[in-house]
């Protein structure tokens, strides 16, 4: 795995965000989220997937290259710079999310240029950060399968995760995405946050994509959950246009996903429950180690 270092400006928050997902309308939201919070590039991560569902993979590619920001090889990326055939999400095989990768996917794949998929190529595995005297490492999915989904509920796989990331290297917070839902976990050594996916809702009933802030706090470490709004009726009316009259399509209105078989049973029975934004505190003793 290729693995990248950054040291991020504590002066400023860590603004974590994943899955772009080709939505050109939320990643121009999140650029100027960024803007009105006056966090600069090199404090900005985005943990993978810039290109998946939706129908602007290129131009949501070129903005976020261009955008100079850290970002984390998703799935996507690794199975486009290779030019695979397939997404390589982890999708049960005949699953509703499979099928409908079977019509996204070849899309995505015919609609990046060779340029973009190099870029892709290049991307690190994970990012190693140093911000407020910690040390968060920026994954995709887990440890060593970026495909791997994690949810709030997998307590004994979140802390075998973190086991394992932090053996690799040493790491106090792992910040994560592939799954969609946002969640922050305090853990019994270390913290898992999931910042959320700005391309997709969290199947709240709700549009809104999601992403995390990190802040300096006195003894450790501030971390907010936060909805992000976006024009997300002209998203989902290109994704029509460009013949992606699908479960996704639908999903970006509705708020709904057009397929539960990757989720527990506790994130399963809250389906169409509207998330609050909240915040943890992670205090730098409770993860040092």
């Amino acid at each position: 795995m290729m693995i990248a270092t950054l040291t991020a400006d504590a002066a400023h928050p860590l603004l974590v965000f994943g899955g772009p997902y080709s939505n050109l309308q939320a990643t121009r939201a999140i650029r100027s989220e960024a803007d009105r919070l006056a966090i600069p590039p090199g404090n900005v991560v985005c943990t993978g997937d810039v290109v998946a569902y939706a129908a602007r993979p290129e131009e949501t590619a070129a903005l976020i290259r261009a955008w100079g920001i850290a970002v984390v090889a998703g799935n996507c990326e690794v199975q486009l710079g290779v030019g695979a055939d397939d997404c390589g999400c982890g999708f049960e095989e005949g699953s509703a999310c499979d099928r409908l990768s079977h019509g996204w996917y070849p899309f995505t794949l015919a609609n990046t240029s060779a340029a973009t998929r190099s870029w892709m190529a290049g991307l690190p595995g994970r990012v190693d950060i140093n911000f407020a005297g910690l040390r968060i490492a920026a994954l995709h999915g887990g440890a060593h399968h970026n495909n791997r989904f994690l949810f709030a509920s997998e307590t004994e796989a979140l802390e075998a995760e973190y086991a394992a990331a932090a053996a690799d290297r040493p790491c106090d917070v792992v910040v994560a995405g592939h799954a969609g839902l946002p969640f922050a976990a305090l853990l019994y050594r270390g913290a898992w946050i999931n910042a959320g996916v700005i391309g997709m809702p969290a199947n709240d009933g709700t549009p809104d994509g999601w992403y995390a802030l990190l802040a300096s706090a006195p003894g450790g470490l501030d971390v907010s959950l936060h909805r992000l709004a976006y024009d997300y009726v002209s998203a989902a009316a290109e994704m029509r246009r460009s013949g992606h009259t699908n479960g996704y399509a639908r999903c970006l209105v509705t708020g709904l996903w057009p397929s539960l078989d990757v989720l527990p049973a506790t994130e399963r029975r809250s389906a169409g429950e509207a998330l609050a934004e909240h915040r943890i505190t992670v205090m730098a003793e409770a993860v040092a180690g």
